[in-house]
């Protein structure tokens, strides 16, 4: 915020997340400046009457709106009431940490959200856009959450949320804020895409080396043949052509009776398929919530899988996830995850081969995703020698090392983008920034470029190498 200008004196605002504010500032109670929750949908409407729904889990602070169901009044959930009209902010108080906030910009005359949002409407004294900030300021956002009540299901009531005060100054100079920012954040927002554009083209190149090695080799020159598998088209002539099951063994977990779940100590991790999320899991099991030890595990009949044995999903949408992992101890799998072990080929080309299976395409009819025995069996892979697998499981090691580092440099810089965004409207509403002198010339703003992050460029640049 250095480049900007402050205001030449300050005072305190009285308010704890707004701070010092400019001297002709105050901070006064939204209630004062803003009615709350006035209209809600007649319960009397016709049942035919369709709604745009909105509810606490399409919104957020960051992105707003993502989603509206479309569905008719009789069908609708019962806490579909509230009506919102332009200019409205809606501020979710259940749950307030999920930051279920949003400005409400030229909505359908039908859209209706839910009654777990208060729906704040600013009077002709608070600007509509310069009210949609404020609100979503993290300051303001750390206030909501630390006065709601609750511990598992946090929540505020709607009159106590307006008891809180938010920076107050004529409409002109809010007038002023709001343009600044919706100029600055159009233009941070634009760089976030980009960003998020060239993190999708990496990952398209991800999956293309490990494709293209495991499946052709890595002699450009070397002679094909038709596989006479689809999926897999012309491989390498030397190399062989396999089902799955010809090369290692498929298993599966068993089940656990509650009794014994949940134990932290034990000889054996024993995993369930939500343990593929945990962080440090990415691709070998490190972390686990559960562990049994050896004696326990003999007595129920579990299976221990080896070390370096290929996990996945069994069944539910978790299979559609196409999620693989490696084990990296001597462990033990609930029953909604399959297992292969690998006897003739390497686990990690194997690892990688499975990768690009898309396990959608195996699944058996039904409202539940499932994949049998037989399908996992019969999926046929090429088969290079043991040393040429160690070659290509090298080189794709070696090219995704370089491809992760630029994907984590552009997260790093989307993060950095998404903490300048944040600390911008916090600084502009709350007037720790003086942005009456900006201006825009053609739809410029003269003084207020921002410097496109330097790992994002770099990123750019290599990735299309």
């Amino acid at each position: 915020m250095s480049k900007y200008q402050m205001y030449p004196e300050y005072k305190d605002s009285g308010v704890e997340w707004v701070g010092d504010i400019p001297t002709h500032w105050s901070a006064k109670p939204i209630k004062f400046l803003c009615t709350y929750n006035d209209e809600v949908i007649n319960d009397s409407t016709d049942n035919n009457y369709e709604i745009e729904y909105v509810d606490i889990g399409s919104v957020s602070a960051s992105t707003g709106i993502t989603k509206t169901e479309t569905i008719c009044f009789s069908k609708a959930p019962s806490r579909a009431r509230r009506i919102v009209k332009d200019g409205d902010v809606i501020i979710s108080t259940v749950r307030t940490y999920l930051e279920a906030i949003a400005p409400i910009n030229n909505p359908p005359s039908n859209m209706v959200v839910s009654t777990g949002f208060a729906v704040i409407r600013p009077t002709s004294e608070l600007h509509k856009d310069f009210a949609a900030y404020c609100l979503r300021a993290k300051g303001f956002i750390k206030e909501v959450v630390a006065r709601s009540v609750g511990v598992s299901y946090p929540a505020i009531n709607a009159s106590d949320l307006v008891n809180i005060s938010i920076p107050f100054v004529s409409i002109d100079e809010q007038t002023q804020i709001a343009t600044f920012l919706d100029h600055e954040t159009v233009k941070i927002d634009t760089l976030i895409e980009k960003q998020q554009q060239l993190i999708g083209l990496l990952k398209e190149k991800r999956q293309a080396v490990i494709s293209h090695a495991v499946t052709k080799g890595l002699n450009p020159q070397a002679p094909m043949k038709d596989s006479d598998v689809e999926w897999l088209g012309d491989v390498p002539e030397h190399w062989g052509v396999l089902r799955l099951s010809r090369v290692g063994k498929v298993g599966q977990g068993c089940s656990f009776s509650h009794s014994i779940q949940g134990q932290t100590k034990g000889d054996i991790p024993w995993y369930k398929v939500m343990d593929m999320n945990t962080d440090g899991n990415e691709e070998y099991m490190n972390k686990s919530s559960n562990y049994i030890n050896k004696k326990l595990a003999s007595r129920i009949g579990a299976p221990i899988f080896p070390k370096g044995s290929i996990i996945f999903p069994r069944v539910g949408a978790a299979l559609l996830t196409n999620k693989r992992r490696i084990l990296s101890v001597d462990s033990i799998v609930d029953d909604n995850i399959y297992t292969f072990v690998s006897r003739k080929v390497k686990h990690r080309f194997a690892y990688r081969l499975l990768q690009l299976i898309n396990m959608e395409t195996l699944c058996s009819p039904g409202l539940v995703p499932t994949i049998t025995f037989s399908a996992i069996n019969n999926i046929y892979i090429p088969l290079p020698s043991l040393a040429e697998q160690d070659n290509i499981i090298e080189y794709i090691d070696h090219k995704l090392s370089h491809i992760d580092l630029l994907i984590d440099k552009t997260n790093n810089a989307i993060k950095l983008s998404q903490e300048r965004r944040t600390a911008l409207i916090s600084a502009a509403v709350t007037g720790k920034i003086d942005v009456r002198h900006f201006t825009l010339k053609d739809g410029i703003a003269p003084t207020t470029s921002i410097d496109t992050n330097e790992a994002a460029q770099e990123a750019a640049q290599e990735a299309m190498a």
